[in-house]
Formats: structure tokens, C-alpha cells, sequence
């Protein structure tokens, strides 16, 4: 059996359960892509996640330990259905084994061509972050040239994407982000920023045609009264209350984020144009990736967490 050197959690629990060590090097099946994979990136509470665990995305069903980690990557093809040595990305399902590994196998068609101007390191941090925010944007608000968007977490991961797509689309983007991190929002695309520490958004902020919600909680209640009739909150943190979507004549719309073909390819071809910067907090090598999750908890992070695999 041939083997590939991998990050592996054999129960379940947080980094303290990832072991680097030797794992079966996985085949591809029919419409499937070998991957060698150059780069992947982390998200928060991914360890945390039920599907993480098992093989459905509910969480039910029996265990799938041990489990390989990281949903989003970059890497070259090395077999399968693709030509071999073609630069691709993507975004993992979340019941499928990660990219914490010198191999992954995958179906062809939630692939996409890696953007060409960028390297590796830099593709691995747009999967996730960056459909997350194309399908908040597109799929669910509509966003149109000219409207106003107001986007809550805007320093976080996705919040840098939602900030530099909504400009890029030609939105009309406002940001709430504490102290450290305005000018750094501000160089985004947002025109406005409001410290939330010392400032309640909606003394600064009305009529927005959508609000990008990545916090929850009171953030997400006080955002109603923003929204112009006929608006749109979209929320990534928590299905928003559908009562208070009607009283205050709005539409509210939670979703969980889906690999994309055709969305990568939109999102390549912004980074391509120059018009979406991934942001890269800090790159460690695949041995250091139990380091890299212990890393997502600490406060005044930017932009994503990178493990350089090759």
C-alpha cells in the first residue's frame, strides 16, 4: 500500500488530538482528481464541527476517525481525471478527509483552475473564506452595483473577502471592525468604518440594501433596524429570526458553505484581475499544524492561517 505523510486525529477533541505520521495514500475513483497538495488552509471551530467527525453533514451516522483535517487547498494534479501537473484549488466537503497531507483525492468537478498570478500558499486561503463570501454576496443577497452593504466581522476571515467583493462588484461597503483593524478595512474597499467597541452601528448606519452577518448574537438582532425595506440579511454565524425578518420587512437567510466550480472560477479570475487580495495571517509547515489550530484561537489575527504542505 502505498502512504503519504499526513496530519491525522484519531478521537475526537481540539489540536491536542493531531498527530503527524505516516497514512494510506489514497486512490482516486471514477471522476475523481489525486491531488498533491502544495498548500491548505484552517478554519475556526473546524474540530469542532459534527460532520468533521463522521460521514454526513448532519453529523449522524458512525465515526470516521481517524480523520485528516483542513477543507480548502491548493495543489497539482498527480493522476485521475484531470491532466497531470495542472495547478488546481478547492474547497473539501466537510465529510471527506482534509488537506493536511501530501494527498487528497477528490471528484473533478468541484475543482477549479488555481489563479495564476498568485503561488500556492496564497491560492489555499480563498476556498472557504472566498465562497463564503461570492455565495453571500451573489446566491443569496443578489448584490447589485450602487447598493449598500454593511458587513459585520469585516477583519475576520471571510469578512475580508465579503469586503473586497462587495466593493469589487461594485457595492457600496460600510464595516464594523474594532480599533486595530479600521485602516486595515478601510484599504479593503469599505468607505466606511465603525469601531464597534466604542460605537453602535446603527447611530452611523441606515438603509443599507444588505447586511453580511458573520458575528450572531445582539450584532445580528440590532441589524434589523438598517436594513431599508425589501433588504436582505444574510448570516453565516446563525439562522436569523424570520418574525422580525417580516415585521421590519426584510428577508433573512442563513446557509453553509458548498464547493463550487463555477464560483472558484469567478474568484480566481478576481484575484487574477487584481481585485481580491487573499489575506495570509502567518504559513507553518505541515509538521507544525496542531501549532496552526492552537494559532485560530489567538486574538488580533488577520486573514488566514496557511500550513505549506510541500
Amino acid at each position: 500500500m502505498a502512504t503519504m505523510q499526513a496530519v491525522r486525529a484519531h478521537a475526537r477533541g481540539g489540536p491536542e488530538q493531531l498527530v503527524y505520521e505516516s497514512a494510506p495514500r489514497p486512490e482516486p475513483g471514477p471522476g475523481e482528481v489525486l491531488v498533491a497538495v502544495k498548500s491548505a488552509s484552517i478554519t475556526p471551530q473546524e474540530l469542532t464541527w459534527a460532520e468533521t467527525w463522521t460521514y454526513r453533514s448532519d453529523g449522524t451516522g458512525p465515526e470516521r476517525t481517524p480523520v485528516i483535517p483542513s477543507h480548502e487547498f491548493s495543489g497539482v494534479v498527480a493522476g485521475g481525471a484531470l491532466a497531470v501537473g495542472e495547478e488546481v484549488f478547492g474547497l473539501i466537503p466537510f465529510v471527506h478527509d482534509g488537506a493536511a497531507a501530501e494527498f487528497v483525492a477528490l471528484p473533478a468537478d468541484i475543482l477549479a483552475p488555481k489563479p495564476a498570478s498568485i503561488d500556492h500558499d496564497h491560492a489555499a486561503a480563498v476556498p472557504l473564506a472566498g465562497l463564503s463570501a461570492w455565495q453571500a454576496l451573489v446566491n443569496h443577497a443578489g448584490l447589485r452595483p450602487g447598493q449598500r452593504v454593511l458587513v459585520h466581522g469585516a477583519a475576520g476571515g471571510v469578512g475580508t473577502y465579503v469586503v473586497q467583493i462587495a466593493a469589487a462588484l461594485g457595492g457600496h461597503v460600510i464595516a464594523t471592525a474594532g480599533p486595530d483593524h479600521r485602516q486595515f478595512v478601510a484599504d479593503l474597499g469599505a468607505s466606511q468604518v465603525v469601531d464597534y467597541t466604542s460605537e453602535r452601528f446603527e447611530d452611523h448606519v441606515r438603509d443599507v440594501d444588505v447586511v453580511v452577518d458573520l458575528v450572531g448574537g445582539e450584532t445580528q438582532s440590532r441589524s434589523w433596524t438598517v436594513l431599508k425595506r425589501g433588504g436582505v440579511l444574510v448570516s453565516l454565524s446563525a439562522p436569523p429570526d424570520e418574525q422580525e425578518a417580516a415585521r421590519h420587512g426584510v428577508r433573512g437567510t442563513f446557509f453553509i458553505v458548498s464547493p463550487s466550480h463555477d464560483d472558484l472560477r469567478s474568484l480566481a479570475d478576481l484575484v487574477d484581475h487584481g481585485k481580491l487580495v487573499p489575506v495570509v495571517d502567518r504559513v507553518l509547515p505541515l509538521t507544525e499544524t496542531r501549532s496552526a489550530y492552537e494559532a485560530l484561537e489567538q486574538r488580533g489575527r488577520r486573514g488566514k492561517i496557511v500550513i505549506h504542505v510541500s
